[in-house]
């Protein structure tokens, strides 16, 4: 009873501090909602993207497709027409489209752009094989192979779905990392520290207090990024989504103590807080927070695997999106609790309680 009372009365007055604290507020919780807003609304459609193509006069091997062959090429294709070759053609070299196509014999003649390679080469593919499609019909035969597209994925999701825990990953390890960062270092600078040590109070409840908010404060950004991605962008959860719950809170305990490392080598609250953004800003980069890492180079997609954040993003988007169970949190969680001891036991080797 008699450690309850402080703990509890410091919890609150760090969680009041942090409330009355806009700039906290703002990098915690406005900002990071800033890029989920972006990211929905900019990639909300992507699934219906065509590809802008130009028919040049008259193209019978299109025209004359098959209403089944005609409905998948009008779903991959945008189609307008143009007589004026030339035009066409420098829509296509400014970007404005990514193909024309014209028709000389029996031949089908796409001119397209190597700005973009991968999208040129999709195209040509697509392409290719509506004319084999149209090659096979010529003959009267019937087709001997057909093509199913089936997705591993439910139905029902979204770009958001794969958008959000990389996100939330970001702002859990930013969120935690500064605040630990600014806190310690903040606190060192005022001889806060000081006073605390020589006060009633355990430096066991004043740590508790401080993980305790901060765990809220992640917890707290768990909720307001699932709710304003359902409400706003149709996010929905599937497989043990709840697992990323345990997994936010490992997460933030991970990132807290990169956050007291930080505060440790730091001289003032403004380098604590820089060399926590040094640390915390490319990891998110290169841990797929913002894009996927499927093309990166092979040593890029190997050092972010040495990155907590790569795991705390891969255990969420196993348990919120691809419909994994529990044990898909598991190594995650080891991999980001081992890291959280191993910087934490370095963090208190280096800490001081007065800077020097």
């Amino acid at each position: 009873m008699s450690t309850r009372g402080p703990f509890w009365a410091l919890s609150i007055a760090i969680l009041r501090g942090f409330l009355r604290d806009r700039g906290a507020v703002f990098f915690a919780i406005i900002f990071p909602l800033m890029f989920l807003v972006l990211f929905g609304g900019l990639l909300a459609n992507q699934d219906q993207s065509k590809v802008d193509l130009i028919q040049i006069g008259s193209v019978p091997l299109v025209d004359d497709l098959p209403d089944d062959a005609r409905g998948a090429f009008d779903a991959t294709f945008e189609v307008s027409e143009k007589d004026d070759r030339a035009a066409a053609l420098e829509e296509v070299r400014k970007g404005d489209a990514d193909v024309a196509i014209e028709q000389r014999g029996d031949r089908l003649i796409a001119h397209y752009t190597q700005t973009d390679a991968v999208k040129a080469a999709v195209t040509q593919g697509t392409l290719r094989a509506f004319v084999d499609g149209a090659n096979v019909a010529a003959t009267g035969q019937e087709p001997r192979f057909t093509f199913e597209p089936e997705s591993v994925e439910d139905d029902s999701l979204t770009v958001i779905q794969f958008v959000t825990p990389g996100l939330l990953g970001w702002a859990v390890a930013m969120s935690a990392a500064f605040g630990a960062a600014a806190t310690l270092q903040g606190w060192r600078q005022s001889k806060l520290l000081r006073r605390l040590q020589l006060a009633p109070v355990s430096t066991r409840t004043i740590v508790a207090a401080r993980v305790t908010v901060t765990l809220l404060i992640a917890l707290g950004q768990l909720a307001i990024f699932l709710g304003l991605g359902a409400a706003a962008f149709g996010l929905t959860l599937t497989g043990s989504w709840w697992m990323a719950i345990p997994l936010v809170v490992v997460g933030t305990l991970c990132f807290m103590a990169l956050g007291l490392l930080a505060g440790a080598l730091a001289r003032t609250t403004e380098g604590a807080v820089n060399l926590a953004n040094f640390l915390v800003l490319p990891m998110a980069f290169l841990s797929g927070s913002f894009f996927p890492l499927d093309a990166a180079p092979q040593w890029i997609q190997r050092l972010s695997d040495l990155l907590p954040l790569k795991h705390l993003n891969t255990g969420m988007l196993d348990v919120m999106v691809r419909g994994e169970g529990p044990s898909a949190a598991l190594v995650p969680l080891a991999i980001l609790a081992g890291f959280a001891l191993v910087v934490t036991a370095l963090a208190a080797r280096l800490f001081r309680w007065e800077t020097t």
